[in-house]
């Protein structure tokens, strides 16, 4: 393309000359003769300086689904508290009979709430059906239905415990809730709270105060007069059917009208029905949280997000950069809480390896202190204790690839390099013997337990030396079984190794 240089406002706009075979990809149609395209050098120029000068505007929240920047924070707590992380929602909730709550599920599940982790099926606390009012009834007639089959096993369940069990003692002591399970039913039957801290949960769904007679009136004109709202549970427990959240705060002759469609027909399958449309709140705690999303709620903009890290048993190695060093405490004990239980010790890669053991300097951010873990790989333990051994999980792929498709059954495999063993212990499982050295006393050490926690001692012969020397008496000397295969794990520097033995 041509320079343009700046023209006066009174010239016309340049002529671009282009041959059909250069027109761009998205110019379908090709012509025969040349193409002429009218370009104004004023604003190309406004254009582009335009972008340079616009900043980039800052990330803004999804317009609907859970989000750490939608929703009303709680107040009162610090930055970096859990509860801080509290994000509420407002929703609407239709309150229907527990039996009927499996059918209205699966046809409403289009204008149900959608949110990952959160079931759009909700229970009040204490709703058991005890004490709602039942509905009035003539004198003449029967004191009340009998109660739904859900009705009946819930019943049972709530009653279920040990006693009446004599002459089956195992049952009784299958049947007896666990203890903290029995402190939970306790502690909410005493004073009707929950005794788990909000810190530990992951969500928790509110209804709020109910309206006036006027929004009865309203549902009396949608599905008649007959029996409607609390006085028409008939005894029996509820759910709620967590609505879409742009349903929230809407009148009942707002709803969709699938859903009015689905509601009165389930009014009108012959037996008695009533529901409700409340207002409720949802509240998501720190636990729902992912952890990218955390920490880009902790950390300041335009500094990259730690998203990966390294796992070593129950250790997460971190590769932090620079930028993240005066928040990697925070930055830790994040990965700690999103990771739990599987994750206990999080540490971070102080320098990189310049010793001849291959050892790397760790700092343990949180967690416990102890660096001592086990590592399933491949169906097989390894001890490892990484302030004195090297391992790399990363490689388990490339590991995996030398036992199944380069050692064969009939090969005798000389590991060089061979640390606390994750390639000679695979490699033993498979062919027919195995030489294992390494020059670290430490990962000798870890080698031979791993050995006797894998139980393959009659495979594997074991030794502790430099790899030249091991090299060569390997050739040098006659063994029972002639070395057919050699694997080398040092990238840098196995190529010094490999023509010794012919000095």
């Amino acid at each position: 393309f041509p320079c343009f240089t700046p023209y006066s406002m009174a010239m016309p706009p340049p002529l671009l000359r282009l041959h059909p075979h250069r027109l761009l990809p998205r110019l379908r149609r090709f012509t025969s003769g040349p193409v002429l395209l009218r370009l104004n050098p004023k604003s190309l120029y406004a254009t582009a300086s335009t972008s340079q000068a616009a900043p980039t505007p800052p990330p803004q929240p999804p317009p609907h689904g859970p989000s750490l920047r939608r929703g009303r924070p709680t107040t009162g707590h610090p930055p970096e508290a859990p509860l801080s992380f509290s994000r509420t929602f407002d929703l609407a909730a239709l309150r229907v009979p527990a039996a009927a709550c499996a059918s209205l599920e699966r046809r409403l599940r289009g204008h149900l709430l959608n949110w990952p982790r959160v079931r759009n099926i909700a229970r009040l606390p204490n709703d058991d059906g005890d004490g709602l009012v039942s509905l009035p009834t003539s004198p003449g007639s029967s004191s009340a239905l009998p109660p739904t089959a859900v009705a009946r096993r819930e019943k049972l369940a709530r009653e279920f415990n040990a006693r009446g069990f004599v002459e089956f003692p195992i049952l009784a002591k299958m049947s007896r809730p666990a203890g903290r399970t029995r402190r939970e039913m306790k502690g909410r039957a005493a004073g009707g709270k929950e005794t788990k801290h909000e810190k530990d949960k992951v969500y928790v769904v509110e209804v709020l105060e109910q309206g006036g007679e006027d929004d009865e009136d309203e549902w009396k004109g949608l599905v008649g007069e007959e029996g409607f709202g609390k006085g028409a549970w008939r005894g029996e427990p509820t759910r709620l059917l967590l609505l879409d959240e742009g349903h929230a705060n809407r009148r009942v002759d707002e709803l969709p009208e699938a859903v009015k469609v689905v509601l009165e027909h389930e009014a009108n399958q012959g037996g008695p029905f009533a529901y409700e449309l409340v207002q409720c709140q949802l509240t998501l705690f720190y636990d729902y949280w992912p952890m990218n999303e955390v920490l880009e709620a902790l950390l300041p903009e335009g500094i990259i997000i730690p998203a990966g890290f390294e796992t070593v048993g129950h250790i997460a190695h971190l590769n932090l950069r620079d930028e993240h060093l005066p928040y990697k405490t925070l930055i830790a004990q994040v990965v700690l809480d999103k990771n739990k239980p599987k994750i206990q010790t999080v540490v971070n890669k102080i320098d990189a390896i310049q010793n001849d053991y291959r050892t790397m300097q760790l700092e343990i951010l949180a967690g416990h202190d102890s660096l001592v873990t086990t590592v399933i790989e491949s169906g097989l333990r390894f001890q490892v204790d990484l302030a004195t051994v090297y391992w790399n999980s990363r490689l388990s792929t490339e590991r995996q690839r030398l036992v199944n498709n380069i050692f064969q059954n009939s090969d005798v495999v000389c590991d060089v390099f061979s640390g606390v063993g994750p390639i000679a212990i695979s490699a033993a499982k498979k062919v027919k013997y195995v030489y294992a050295n390494d020059l670290n006393p430490a990962a000798v050490e870890y080698l031979e337990q791993n050995i006797v926690l894998n139980k393959l001692e009659r495979k594997i012969e074991v030794y502790n030396m430099d790899a030249r020397r091991f090299v060569n008496a390997m050739y040098s000397s006659q063994h029972v079984h002639p070395v057919t295969q050699v694997v080398m794990n040092l990238p840098k520097d196995a190529a010094e190794f490999l023509g010794f033995q012919h000095a």
